[in-house]
């Protein structure tokens, strides 16, 4: 994830939209009983946690595919190795 989309996921006076979601019952008991324990001030805010740990993971896993494809592609097009690691270097540092 870049580091601009990172800072702006960090502020906590992002706009909020309300939803509606299923959920089994134990479910819910579960996170009532849990948030506590872990500092969360009731079972919502963990959940917004929970789901927000795996988009992340999920976000980064299909970043992270499509920077796989394209140096694939890019051998296939025959750019040196070398030339490629270096371009994700600066990528990297950028």
């Amino acid at each position: 994830m870049k580091a601009e989309s990172l800072k702006k996921r960090l502020k906590r006076d992002r706009p909020m939209t309300t939803i509606t979601i299923r959920m089994p019952e134990d479910v819910i008991e579960d996170l009532k009983h849990i948030a506590p324990a872990l500092g969360f001030s009731g079972y919502q805010p963990l959940a917004r946690s929970y789901i927000g740990q795996g988009l992340r993971v999920d976000m980064e896993r299909l970043e992270n595919d499509t920077v796989v494809a394209l140096i694939e592609n890019l051998k296939r097009h025959g750019v040196d190795e070398d030339v490629i690691q270096a371009a994700l270097s600066d990528a990297v540092q950028a």
